[in-house]
């Protein structure tokens, strides 16, 4: 169903870190079926539109068949878990619920390792090319759906993310009233994150460095943008060991912007190896792993708000100095 894979159409439990979206919208009335929260539908604020299945028929015109096989159902709710039939009048404002057909995606073939389990937290080594999170064409190919399937932990939520070609260390939360301690700790810097990455030497640069600038990410823009004004990301750079040309880098981000410490090895004349965006962009097949960013979130800690005590999590992946030549 086309409804499925509109970005304006998916639940967004992973945004609970956000306080004020937390208090505009209502919890989901659907449990998570299949890994997947139930999608979420906000009726518009006015229309002509006499039921609300006319408005999903006008709004979805290629899932009619679809859309009215799951309100015969009983599949499509409102927001007080009451299912909607074929009568149900339109309610400006209002909000619906259904669970969307999972689609049909290609297994990505690298297995998410488990790091540590408690009644709090789940922390995974996360592997390269599977996606944090549901988004644009991984959907059930990503790590918290994975997860939800595997465990049985349809509570299981993200604390932070990672970018699909990044590896490393994922901390997740298990009950709901572990995400907002959890994530509070992120959105407040309170977390200390180190990465590795692996990229050309430059025997000019002096390192290790404080790298300062302004990252922009425009909606619909692939890469990030270092602009004129105030930094907003912050990363420190430092070179572990050489060889061939090419070095191992401990990356310690300040910040967390988006592609922050991959645009700024680039902006240091150093990309990333692997790194198809920066600092030129090239397409890269969804299903070609032959040449995986060479960027590893390898450690992460932080104080337990709970119990008070230091916690870290570092992950067993390695990136390997390739041969010369």
């Amino acid at each position: 169903m086309s409804c499925y894979s509109d970005s304006r159409a998916r639940t967004s439990d992973f945004r609970t870190h956000d306080a004020r979206y937390r208090r505009i919208v209502p919890a989901a009335p659907l449990p998570v079926r299949d890994g997947l929260n139930p999608t979420r539908l906000r009726l518009p604020n006015a229309g002509t539109w006499p039921t609300a299945l006319a408005y999903l028929l006008d709004r979805f015109p290629a899932d009619t068949a679809r859309l009215r096989e799951k309100v015969d159902g009983g599949e499509v709710v409102d927001e007080r878990s009451i299912p909607i039939d074929t009568a149900s009048p339109f309610r400006p404002n209002s909000f619906l619920y259904l669970y969307r057909d999972p689609p049909i995606e290609k297994r990505v073939p690298f297995e998410i390792d488990i790091l540590h389990r408690d009644e709090n937290l789940l922390v995974v080594d996360k592997p390269h090319f599977l996606a944090s999170t549901p988004r644009g064409a991984y959907v059930v190919e990503s790590a918290l759906v994975r997860l939800r399937r595997d465990l049985d932990l349809p509570d299981l939520v993200p604390a932070h993310r990672l970018d699909r070609v990044t590896a490393g260390v994922l901390v997740f939360t298990v009950r709901p009233a572990a995400r907002r301690p959890y994530q509070s700790l992120f959105d407040a810097r309170r977390v200390t994150k180190m990465y590795e990455a692996l990229a050309p030497v430059d025997p000019t640069l002096s390192l290790p460095r404080t790298v300062r600038s302004r990252i922009v990410k425009e909606r619909g823009v692939l890469q990030s943008l270092e602009v004129p004004g105030e930094p907003n990301a912050e990363s420190r750079i430092e070179l572990i060991e050489a060889a061939d040309g090419i070095g191992r880098y401990r990356l310690s981000p300040r910040t967390g912007k988006t592609h922050q410490l991959r645009l700024h090895m680039s902006s240091l004349g150093i990309p990333i190896l692997g790194d198809n965006f920066y600092p030129d962009f090239y397409d890269v097949a969804p299903d070609d792993y032959s040449t995986p960013l060479q960027l590893l979130a390898r450690s992460i800690g932080f104080d337990d708000p709970f119990t008070g005590e230091q916690r870290r999590f570092e992950s067993r992946r390695r990136l390997t100095i390739p041969p010369a030549g």
